[in-house]
């Protein structure tokens, strides 16, 4: 399906299509504007005028149209973009609306940060609920999202920020023993292990000299966090050397993570390793207990493998274990996915975190479902939204609270991803980095480093009034160095990577 699209904004035009998106679903968006229209086109036009003060956003389609009326904003250049980028993609939003007839969950939004907004409420001066009550007001998010938000904030105090020396480390394992369908990551199958040891010395360089620029810059570490692909499909050896070598250069960490990930790559001698080393939470993951569907997706492991690796990290003590599940799996039903929580509720691990099934592109799924038609189907988005609300009403039942939240493109039901925690157990990694409140210096293949600067060094450094940037705008804060994803031009180029890093968090220094 082709949808056009005529704007007096085209600046937006990628955030427009992403509002149509909302509706159609994966849809392939033309930009036409300034082109006449064809007949019988579903053409979306958009025009603006400005009268009595007022920004009046005009959209038509197919003889239906929509007027918003917003103030004129006549503040900062950066204010006034971000507030017409608002503007016009909720009159498109509410135009949509009233074609379709359908009120989505997260209403106009289509950022992957939605509890951004509660903040910004909150930063304004208004109290939980007064800045819970705006979120539903101004973006038309449903009642029941918009309290998600507030019970994630609650989770979230005390925690949310780091102290100013502190920052937060992540380190990507860019390998797995088998590409589940639907992954679109920065990672590839281990195959015959050619590259594991280049990759890991070249890893072992990059923290070295990272370690360097941060004692340099004089900061210690909160949080770090060891994901990928999964870090135990490479040998224990490889992956003790990482953590050794991580652990000497970023001491006194309060928290480290590894994600274990798959079950069939975990085993005592790992477990034993890590549990040496001071990791005290990892990850096991099972997406779900059902065989049929473990097979289907290219997992190579089973419910009960799962089950076996989750019992012996308890065995060697290890008391604080995530699962990931996946909702709207394909071939999956609202009472698969059910049996999958009464699996884990009896488990009983510290945290979940609950994904509704995004099909990316890039991915085999994508090419499985939408391409070539497989021969097995997604559920609904009412069936995926049922599995969602199912596990938020059993977990939350059970003892479990929401405590981080984030949306993707492309997901089953235009719904959300959520961790959940016991009380207490929150990761402060996944807090920092999902709500962009910590620096994160990220190393490996693909791997961003995000780094946080007060809003004043921004300011000045992009020579903008700073009083003028009062507005809570959290991304002006945050400058970001990716490290290339490929892996042998990660192992080729890792200098040039630390290179970037080093502009980033010591800007004006000569580079080492």
């Amino acid at each position: 399906m082709t949808l056009r699209l005529q704007t007096a904004n085209p600046e937006f035009y990628s955030d427009l299509g992403d509002v149509l998106r909302i509706f159609f679903g994966d849809v392939t968006v033309t930009d036409v504007s300034g082109q006449p229209a064809a007949p019988g086109d579903d053409l979306f036009s958009h025009t603006l005028e400005i009268e009595d003060g007022l920004w009046l956003d005009r959209w038509e389609n197919s003889g239906r149209g929509h007027v918003q009326r917003t103030p004129v904003c006549d503040g900062h250049p950066l204010e006034i973009k971000r507030l017409r980028k608002r503007a016009v993609k909720l009159s498109l939003y509410n135009l949509l609306k009233e074609i379709t007839g359908v009120r989505p969950p997260w209403g106009s939004l289509t950022g992957i940060r939605p509890t951004r907004l509660l903040y910004e409420g909150m930063e304004q001066g208004l109290n939980r609920d007064e800045a819970v009550a705006r979120v539903i007001r101004e973006f038309d998010v449903s009642p029941d999202r918009a309290q998600l938000l507030g019970e994630i904030s609650d989770m979230q105090t005390g925690v949310l920020h780091p102290a100013k020396d502190e920052f937060d480390l992540y380190i990507g394992i860019p390998f797995c023993a088998t590409r589940c369908s639907y992954c679109s990551f920065a990672s590839g199958e281990i195959g015959d292990g050619r590259l594991v040891e280049p990759y890991v010395d070249a890893l072992l360089r990059e923290i070295a000299l990272c370690g360097e620029l941060i004692r340099e810059r004089g900061l210690k570490l909160r949080a770090g966090y060891i994901g990928g692909g999964t870090p135990t499909a490479i040998p224990c050896a490889d992956l003790e050397r990482i953590l050794a070598a991580a652990q000497r250069e970023f001491p006194g960490a309060a928290e480290w993570t590894v994600e274990a990930g798959r079950p069939d790559t975990i085993d005592r001698g790992k477990l034993e390793m890590m549990k040496a080393h001071g990791v005290g939470r990892i990850s096991v993951n099972p997406q779900t207990f059902s065989d049929e569907t473990l097979r289907r997706i290219g997992r190579a492991h089973t419910g009960a493998d799962t089950v076996r690796a989750y019992e012996l990290a308890r065995s060697l003590g290890f008391d604080d274990v995530n699962m990931d599940l996946i909702a709207a799996l394909p071939g999956e039903t609202p009472e698969i996915f059910s049996e999958t929580l009464d699996r884990v509720i009896e488990l009983n691990p510290e945290s979940v975190t609950v994904h509704a099934l995004a099909i990316k592109r890039s991915s085999r799924l994508h090419e499985q479902l939408h391409v070539h038609a497989g021969s097995h189907s997604q559920v609904s988005a009412d069936g995926a939204a049922e599995m969602i609300a199912t596990a938020r009403r059993r977990l939350t039942a059970a003892g479990w609270r929401p405590y981080y939240l984030y949306r993707q493109k492309y997901m089953a039901g235009n719904l959300e991803n959520v961790g959940y925690a016991k009380p207490g157990k929150a990761c402060l990694y996944n807090i920092g980095n999902m709500e962009e409140t910590a620096s994160v210096l990220a190393l490996g293949a693909g791997a961003i480093t995000k780094w946080l600067y007060d809003r004043e060094i921004t300011a000045a450094a992009r020579g903008c009034d700073v009083e003028s940037m009062r507005f809570a705008n959290l991304q002006l804060r945050i400058e970001r160095a990716p490290n290339v994803r490929n892996i042998e031009q990660y192992i080729a180029r890792v200098d040039e990577m630390v290179g970037r890093k080093r502009a980033l968090i010591l800007p004006g220094r000569d580079e080492a």
